[in-house]
Formats: structure tokens, sequence, C-alpha cells
């Protein structure tokens, strides 16, 4: 009698076998497609904005609820945590959740930046004589807001909020100033719609990077006994306040161009 020896089975360790051990949960597989819906809406209604697919109310009401999608999202997917604990999927699971928590957190850092800022959207170097729009002023005939400056109630919201936004002084001839400016005019990406040296003014529009809002930009240089004084406004084409983007935009401006010629600096108002 011939008896036959065969070598023992280590167990199987192929990825089919531990899909038959421990099968995907169906539940923690619809928690993490609800948190990818939510994470693709939050992630959509900027740039839909942008691309001109709905208009920018239309982003902002799926933000909100891109926002509320995923704080379900997030409940769901600690739900399926728990139950899929011990069965394939728990790392889907976990995927969901942060995807679920990125798609609460970031329109609710937007809201609580636009909170935090006046419901105003037109921000001045010089709120007693704001640099006027000229050759952008036909851009924007179609805008809610107006190129007009809406004065004290706006300029008082203004100094209170950011005290900090005043005129450039530089000792600096007006056209190497006027130069200096109209470069980091460029440098900044904006579109530049005039640049009259005689007039010392320069305009341009700017997009934001997630909405892609074009919010106006004009700089006046004129003299200013015996200096250059370079002045910047910034107005917004839509929306009641603008979460502070457009004194962020003039702070980031000054800044680059006391940069240029850091000697010459004398004062900022």
């Amino acid at each position: 009698m011939t008896t036959t020896y065969s070598r023992p089975r280590r167990g199987r360790t192929s990825l089919a076998a531990l899909a038959e051990e421990r099968p995907l949960s169906r539940f923690a597989v619809a928690a993490f497609v609800l948190a990818l819906v939510a994470g693709l809406v939050v992630l959509l209604a900027g740039p839909g904005t942008r691309w001109g697919w709905w208009e920018f109310g239309s982003g902002f009401t799926l933000l909100r609820w891109g926002a509320y999608l995923g704080v379900a999202a997030a409940v769901v997917c600690l739900v399926a945590i728990v139950r899929s604990w011990r069965m394939g999927g728990r790392w889907l699971a976990l995927a969901g959740l942060a995807v679920a928590l990125l798609a609460f957190l970031v329109p609710w850092s937007f809201r609580r930046g636009a909170m935090g800022a006046p419901p105003i959207h037109d921000i001045t170097t010089d709120t007693r004589n704001p640099p006027a729009f000229v050759a952008v002023a036909p851009l924007r005939a179609d805008a809610p807001n107006p190129v007009a400056y809406e004065g004290d109630a706006v300029a008082e919201q203004q100094r209170r909020a950011y005290p900090d936004i005043g005129p450039v002084l530089m000792a600096a001839p007006l056209s190497v100033v006027f130069d200096d400016a109209l470069a980091v005019a460029r440098d900044r990406g904006w579109d530049i719609v005039a640049a009259d040296r005689e007039q010392g003014r320069i305009e341009a529009t700017a997009r934001t990077t997630w909405f892609g809002f074009r919010d106006d930009v004009v700089i006046r240089v004129m003299p200013a006994s015996g200096i250059s004084r370079v002045d910047v406004r910034s107005k917004s084409r839509v929306g009641r306040g603008d979460a502070g983007a457009n004194a962020a935009r003039i702070r980031g401006y000054l800044q680059a161009l006391r940069n240029r010629r850091p000697a010459a600096v004398v004062q900022q108002g």
C-alpha cells in the first residue's frame, strides 16, 4: 500500500481569498459615495461659477448644501466605521469620513472669514478722495455694484475694520514710481485695462482664485509735497461683502510695491 504525503497549506493569502473572508460592507461603500458627492458639490461650486455654468448665487447655494451634505456624510461614515470594523470596508469608510469633513470645513472656513469682515466691497487707501474708475467703467455697466464710491458709511466701516490701509509715499520721481506701480500690477497677474502716464492712473481687473469673481483695481500715482504718493482702490463687481478680499489685495500690492524700491519708501499713511 502506497501512502501519498502532501505539503500542508499555509493559508490563502490572495486578494480574492481576503475578499471572500472579509466581504466589503455595502454600507461602507454607500457612506463613501455620499461623502464623495458632498466633496464634489463643494469642489465644483466655485469653478462652476468661474466657468459660467451657473450664477454666483447658485455657487454659494451649492457651497452651503455641500457643507450640509458633508455633515450628513460624516455621520454616516462614522456609523459605517463601527459596523464594518470587523468586515472589509472600514478603510473606505475612514476615507469617506476624511472627505466629508473637508466638504464641511471648506465652506465653514469661508463663511467664518466672511462673517469676520464688514459687509462692504469697495476698499481704498484714500476714503476722502478715492481714485476714480474711468476705463473700467464700461466693463462694469451690467455689474450689480456701480463704480461710484458710496461715501462716509463705507469709509467708516473700512476705517474700523482695516485701519492699516493707507497710501504709500515714495521719494522717487513720478515716472519711476508709475513704472514700478504698473510692473507690480502685471506681476500680480491682473489684466491691465488702461495705463495713463499723464494722468498717473492705472486700471486693471483681478479675478479671485476659486469663484473667479472679477474685482476692479485703480492705482493713482500723484505728486505730494515733492515726493510721489500711490493710492489704490479695489472694488468687487458683485456681492454685498467681499470677505476681506479687496483689503487683502491692496495690502499685497502695496507690500510688493514697497519691496521693489524699499529705500525710496518714506511713509505709509
